[in-house]
């Protein structure tokens, strides 16, 4: 399983693009997953729905299942966030995994980068692992691969084609 990352400053388009590149993939026929890293509490149920009402009652893991799909909810209370590692091996039979966030792990990258004037807000400065980046502005202190926000197919090849 391929593991891609989609990084970027605060509203660079970082779920814009992971949503353009699932897209594309899945239109391979390719088995696609996807990880989004949220900064702040967040919930996947709503209030007054049942298994909002399990959850608050107590159950520390919640399974709410259709004939259309499922989706585990799982309460971490005091323990440690879950590692990027740790969440990947809970996908099971895919193709590619696009990560969006989770900019300081090990996997490759592609960085977003909207705002050009300002290079001391660049990630790849410091980090390794980002391995292109999307700027419609050539970005001269970046070596590696270039693409310009419209080229949606000619990213796809790139991460299809590179190495795990």
């Amino acid at each position: 399983m391929k593991v891609f990352g989609i990084v970027g400053l605060k509203n660079s388009g970082k779920t814009y693009f992971v949503k353009k590149i699932i897209s594309k993939l899945t239109s391979f026929n390719l088995r696609i997953g996807s990880i989004k890293h949220a900064h702040h509490d967040f919930d996947i149920d709503k209030p007054n729905t049942d298994s909002y009402l399990h959850r608050k009652a107590g159950s520390e893991q919640i399974i709410i299942s259709s004939s259309k799909r499922w989706a585990k909810i799982t309460e971490i209370k005091k323990s440690k966030e879950k590692s990027l590692n740790e969440l990947i091996k809970e996908f099971h039979n895919l193709d590619i995994v696009i990560v969006e966030g989770y900019k300081n792990e090990s996997h490759p990258k592609i960085e977003i980068i909207t705002d050009c004037t300002n290079s001391d807000s660049y990630l790849f400065t410091n980090l390794t692992n980002v391995i292109a980046v999307i700027s419609d502005i050539k970005i001269y202190s970046f070596n590696k691969k270039q693409f310009k926000k419209n080229q949606i197919n000619e990213i796809v090849n790139y991460i299809l084609n590179y190495p795990k």
